[in-house]
């Protein structure tokens, strides 16, 4: 932990390595957000009514 940490640059973008790991983790877990199924939200089952008319 004494040692600073390494930069990435381009041209206009200075970034530390460990930020893009960062960014990078972030990423990856809201595209598996927007993929993963719900919980619960399986075959919907509709109630059966009865109409004894």
């Amino acid at each position: 932990m004494d040692v600073p940490a390494t930069y990435l640059n381009w041209n206009f973008i200075l970034i530390s390595i460990p930020n893009v790991v960062v960014i990078a983790v972030m990423f990856v877990v809201f595209i598996i957000a927007l993929v993963a199924p719900f919980p619960g939200h399986g075959e919907a089952v509709e109630p059966e009514v009865g109409h004894d008319a």
